[in-house]
């Protein structure tokens, strides 16, 4: 049975999409789509930006989540119905309100355009201590720092450096390999 290290499943940063720090959205979007077009290593694609900075260390990660947040109107109204929350209304009830406000409003192109001029350091996510993971680190304990902390990914480090991003369809694609080898060999 193959014994799994981090390094042994992790995209190197060299092969993940990246933008430095003041980067629009529209240069991320462009970097993922390419990413994801010459990455071929598993039929999973890239689903996040990580950001560097000058000195071309990783210092936040755009998810697609992230991305989609940019799109959300920003007003008085907005912030009025995510308010309501906190006075017991149920999440269906603020979602017709949010249907309601979307429908009264004209559609505009000038949300995306918008958006694509925003810059990549108001939306991304900065790391956690939770979310490195060592490269020699085993197949079993980074599916525990995954599960333990809800992360979708993990920042591979090699000598406090990172190197490489975890991502959880990589150590699941792992884990049911070695499912298969196990139940097999019985």
């Amino acid at each position: 049975m193959k014994q799994y290290r981090v390094k042994d499943l992790m995209v190197p940063i060299s092969e993940y999409a990246t933008v430095a720090v003041g980067a629009t959205l529209s240069e991320a979007v462009v970097a993922l789509e390419k990413a994801q077009e010459e990455y071929c290593h598993t039929q999973y694609s890239h689903r996040a930006v990580l950001i560097l900075d000058k000195n071309k260390q990783v210092v936040g990660k755009l998810s697609q989540l992230d991305f989609l947040r940019s799109l959300e109107p920003k007003d008085e109204e907005i912030e009025r119905i995510k308010s309501i929350g906190k006075f017991g209304f149920s999440s269906k009830s603020i979602a017709l309100q949010r249907e309601q406000y979307h429908r009264s409003i004209p559609p505009s192109k000038d949300i995306y355009a918008n958006a694509a001029r925003l810059k990549v350091d108001v939306f991304m996510q900065t790391h956690s201590e939770g979310e490195y993971v060592n490269e020699d680190t085993s197949l079993e304990t980074a599916v525990h720092q995954l599960i333990s902390g809800r992360h979708l990914a993990l920042l591979v480090t090699q000598r406090k450096k990172i190197v490489g991003i975890l991502r959880m369809s990589d150590v699941f694609a792992a884990a049911f390999h070695v499912m298969k080898e196990v139940e097999a060999t019985g």
